[in-house]
This record gives structure tokens, sequence and C-alpha cells, in this order.
């Protein structure tokens, strides 16, 4: 069991061991999305891209990245993962709609 911290809005939840992180945020009334993604988002599938957040601490503590992540950020820092495929497995700090 593991905290989720959300920087940007000052805001911590409670996670069980492989808890998604994208559904942890929405079932929290964390947004993850920009406008783009809010119209253009795949509904938490892996095949859009836009719930990118940025892992402030405890990436040790989150599922390895998937295929389709690898490609979808090989030009972003090794911090930013999509939140959609990524498991959360003990305490993390996230930065949502990373720059």
């Amino acid at each position: 069991m593991g905290n989720i911290a959300f920087v940007n809005e000052n805001k911590t939840v409670v996670a069980a061991d492989g808890a998604n992180l994208r559904e942890k945020a929405i079932q929290n009334g964390v947004d993850i999305y920009t406008l783009g993604g809010k119209l253009m988002n795949c509904g938490g599938y892996g095949q859009c891209g836009t719930c990118i957040v940025e892992i402030v601490e405890g990436m040790e503590n989150l599922s390895p990245k998937t295929d389709f992540e690898q490609r979808k950020l090989k030009k972003k820092p090794e911090s930013y993962r999509l939140a959609c495929q990524t498991m959360v497995n003990g305490p993390v700090s996230v930065k949502t709609k990373p720059k």
C-alpha cells in the first residue's frame, strides 16, 4: 500500500498495491489531461499518449515501462510516464501536466 502525492494539486491519495495511476487520479478529482488530452484521450487504453505525468519521487515503486511507453516517451525525460500504463506499488510523488 502506498500514497500517491499529486504535487501540483497538493493532494495525497491512498492506493492499494497494483493500483492504476490514471484511475486513482480520476477517482480523486485530479485532472491529468491538458486541453488536447481532454478532447482526444483514449479512455485509458494506452493508445493516445495524452496522460503524461512526471514522477518526482518513487520511480522504483512503479511498474516497468510498457513497450508503448518506451516508444511514445523516447524523446521525453526518463521521469515521464503514461498514467494509464503505470501501476503503483508504493509511495510516489507525481507532477501532472509536465511542460
